[in-house]
């Protein structure tokens, strides 16, 4: 399912027209469906660490920008050394400061502007971060990105989802009765997330 086919099965729920084309169109409702569709993605890509967006970075140096395309860290265990010996977090500056001060055997790693840092400097080298990426659009021929660009754009996670997660947005918009719509949405996504990880 494409952008452009998503939101035209919006438009036989909602009672609009079709459309031919949608990204890049100067008609106002084809205009609201494409930023409602971007809304609806955000919201759904950020629910969750679908399978197809999470990534691997092999770290190189003690203090290594994050990819362009990282949006958080998957849940426990997130960082290895190249030993394969679990990286802890720290998350407050101040303990930080501590820990990179007095380095020990224990390795640590800390976040700080689009950077993550590691203490002992050693347990960068070979370090592997897992995370999930913020881009959940799939535009070939150019791969993943975080913004529809094109009609033919499809996403990462189950793409009925982008579908429920307009028509509700619309027929709020519209000040039309959507908590049905929005229950099923959140309904549909729980069970897609549990389907996600495998567990049925």
């Amino acid at each position: 399912m494409t952008l452009l086919t998503a939101i035209n099965q919006v438009c036989d729920v909602v009672s609009l027209s079709p459309f031919d084309n949608v990204y890049g169109s100067a008609e106002p409702n084809a205009m609201t469906m494409v930023a409602l569709a971007q809304e609806a993605g955000d919201e759904i890509a950020r629910r969750a660490d679908w399978q197809k967006t999470l990534r691997q970075h092999r770290v190189a140096v003690a203090s290594e920008n994050l990819p362009d395309d990282f949006q958080r860290l998957t849940p426990g265990g997130s960082v290895r050394t190249a030993e394969n010996a679990f990286v802890r977090p720290v998350t407050n500056g101040g303990q930080w400061a501590v820990i990179a001060g007095m380095p020990s055997m224990q390795p640590y790693f800390f976040i700080r502007a689009g950077q993550v840092q590691f203490s002992p400097a050693s347990a960068a080298q070979g370090a592997v971060i897992d995370y999930v990426s913020k881009n959940w659009v799939l535009h070939d021929p150019d791969g993943p990105q975080a913004t529809f660009t094109a009609d033919d754009d499809t996403t990462l996670f189950p793409e009925r989802l982008l579908l429920k997660g307009i028509v509700w947005r619309w027929k709020r918009q519209k000040g039309l009765a959507y908590e049905d719509n929005l229950a099923e949405f959140e309904a549909d996504l729980a069970q897609e997330i549990n389907a996600d990880r495998g567990a049925g």
